[in-house]
């Protein structure tokens, strides 16, 4: 308080000065502003501007491209022939394995508290491989389901820095361990057509 009673005839005249020459030189700020929303408003039908922080659009692309490529179980065509591959042919991606983490690299505030995950080694380990009998499964019919289950270990030098208020950094060596399930369908081949 002892700032604003000390300059408070500072603070008022540059108050009077910017009212008296904002309203009489033509400058539309304020109501060209409102007049621009307004007519975007009018003309797309829809609500005014809203700023959105770009973390939550982040937010929204991880999630669509986790579902886009990782959160659908495919169905695949019978397999014909008698040596035709039935074994697990597809392992888990890097890209997937970093996403599968239970605590990724990108938490903390930019100067304050910031995590890093450098020098990163995956080992990705099949455990199970194997193919049930052919059942009936609703939306898809007569399938097999081919389980194609992955251990993943993870190893990554972790790094906590931050530069305020007291500046430190913490390097661990840290292993993690991701089990990744890659089931999937393949549908049951019918009965062989006569000639």
């Amino acid at each position: 308080m002892p700032f604003l009673g000390k300059h408070a005839k500072r603070i008022a005249l540059i108050l009077g000065i910017c009212v008296a020459t904002m309203s009489n030189s033509g400058c539309t700020l304020v109501g060209g502003f409102i007049s621009v929303i307004w007519g975007y408003m009018v003309f797309w039908e829809t609500s005014p501007i809203i700023p959105v922080s770009p973390y939550w659009s982040q937010l929204i692309e991880d999630r669509l491209h986790w579902d886009e490529r990782y959160a659908k179980v495919p169905v695949l065509d019978p397999v014909e022939g008698e040596h035709a591959p039935l074994f697990c042919l597809d392992p888990p991606s890097p890209d997937e394995v970093m996403r599968s983490l239970p605590e990724n690299g990108s938490g903390g505030y930019a100067f304050i508290a910031e995590t890093h995950q450098n020098n990163v080694k995956i080992v990705v380990e099949p455990i199970v491989d194997s193919i049930g009998e052919c059942r009936f499964y609703p939306l898809v019919g007569p399938a097999r389901l081919k389980k194609c289950h992955y251990k993943c270990r993870v190893f990554f030098d972790k790094t906590i820095r931050s530069d305020w208020p007291i500046p430190f950094m913490h390097v661990d060596q840290t292993e993690e361990v991701v089990y990744i399930d890659h089931d999937h369908l393949i549908r049951c081949a019918g009965p062989d057509a006569p000639p």
